[in-house]
């Protein structure tokens, strides 16, 4: 835990505790170190309701909890459950409850149980999936979710030798059945590593590519940070001589982060897609072109990235007073606003009539150059505007409200915060 502080007065750690033998050592280590260090924790299962005991079993890691004098939350995981790619649906369904909850309880850190094994495992899968050096450091012992931060601190413990802690202590654990099902890949993997693979030398081969993805992440933020520039209105600019003049690696790194925070995606795009636009524009064709969701120009000073007008998202109704994230870049706060109540509102993407509707009150909006408050006419379509059965009430990126005399103010709070930043803590070996 050392490698992970330093730790505020009296840390409340949150741990995901499954019943398995890693997150139950977890558990039990966790608990002796916040005992010396003068926090506690609380131990959550999240319950996917995918298998008829899971409801059992959660009872049974919460009756264990409580014997060691750990608080203890069952997370539900409701609704329709997919068909297909389970395994991967489960696990962002269990880190978004998971990330909910330290976020409603105010609590930094939560610590999960992977283990040298599962590092290890991870390199093999990345290994026959054909990952570059990227991926196969492997998982980072330390990774920021968007409400606490995320700690490994057994990546380099075997476990087996976590298994030794309970028998130790007596303390039991339950073997999940999905986990000898040959339909997932990390079952086969598993079962291929334990007959032709050295689950060390394996976990070893994946820290020494996380040591050099340390060195290219930290290159990638300096790179971004002196040649990139973001708008509070989700796009940006990159200095163009910059960009050209960036070891190629260096560059296409930096292209697929602000592609990813532009477009808002959850991952950035395939690498050969981004190396075809590098090669584009450096052409200097003077053309636009398309990616992950993203409209690409390349002007003689700059290379700028806007939100593609496709898929946005559909017009939805909001209540003030409520929050939603939009397009997985815009977090939008709705003020309690009296002249609003009792109408019916709805959050859209900016349309061309929206732009009508808005100059033909506000003039001032058409004119300006750029650099004084006037946004590009491509960055206009990738905004949130607020609408009612009259048409567009508010754009907040144009400080624009319909009637201003009448709606003083804002009607929401708007803040650029995309699923995936261009630049967050990056990739740690505790």
């Amino acid at each position: 835990m050392a490698a992970f502080g330093p730790f505020e007065a009296a840390p409340h750690l949150a741990i995901a505790v499954s019943g398995g033998s890693d997150s139950m050592a977890l558990a039990a280590l966790a608990a002796h170190w916040v005992d010396a260090n003068g926090g506690w924790i609380t131990a959550l299962t999240v319950d996917h309701g995918l298998r008829p005991d899971s409801k059992a079993e959660a009872q049974c890691v919460g009756d264990w909890m409580r014997a060691r004098g750990i608080a203890h939350d069952v997370l539900e995981w409701t609704g329709e459950k997919p068909t297909s790619d389970i395994q991967g649906a489960a696990r962002e369904a269990r880190y978004r409850l998971l990330d909910d909850w330290c976020r409603d309880r105010g609590v930094l850190h939560l610590l999960i149980g992977h283990t040298r094994d599962d590092q290890a495992e991870t390199l093999l899968m990345r290994l026959q999936r054909g990952s570059g050096p990227d991926g196969l450091a492997g998982m980072s012992s330390r990774r920021e979710l968007r409400h606490c931060r995320l700690l490994r601190p057994l990546l380099g413990v075997s476990r087996a030798s976590l298994r030794d802690v309970l028998l130790d202590v007596g303390q039991p654990w339950l073997d999940d059945p999905s986990n000898r099902n040959l339909r997932f890949d990390r079952v086969r993997v598993r079962e291929e590593m334990r007959r032709d693979w050295d689950a060390e030398a394996l976990a070893e081969s994946a820290r020494r590519y996380g040591l050099a993805r340390v060195v290219l992440e930290r290159n990638t933020d300096r790179f971004l940070a002196e040649s990139s520039r973001f708008h509070a209105s989700g796009f940006c600019r990159i200095d163009r001589q910059c960009f050209a003049d960036a070891p190629e690696d260096l560059a296409l790194r930096a292209l697929a982060r602000v592609l990813a925070a532009v477009g808002g995606l959850a991952h950035r795009p395939p690498r050969v897609g981004v190396e075809r636009l590098r090669s584009q524009i450096l052409q200097g064709d003077g053309r636009s072109r398309t990616l992950g969701n993203c409209l690409v120009e390349a002007r003689s000073s700059d290379v700028r990235l806007f939100r593609e007008r496709r898929n946005l998202p559909a017009s939805v109704p909001f209540r003030p007073g409520h929050a939603l994230h939009w397009d997985r870049r815009f977090m939008i706060s709705f003020g309690d606003r009296p002249e609003v109540s009792g109408r019916s509102l709805h959050l859209r993407a900016m349309t061309q009539d929206d732009w009508r509707d808005a100059v033909a009150e506000r003039p001032d909006l058409r004119g300006g150059r750029e650099g004084r408050g006037a946004l590009p006419r491509a960055a206009l379509w990738g905004v949130p505007a607020i609408g009612d059965d009259s048409g567009v009430l508010a754009v907040p990126h144009l400080n624009y409200t319909r009637g201003r005399g009448k709606f003083s103010g804002s009607l929401a709070e708007v803040r650029f915060q995309p699923l995936r930043p261009a630049s967050i803590a990056g990739f740690c070996i505790a």
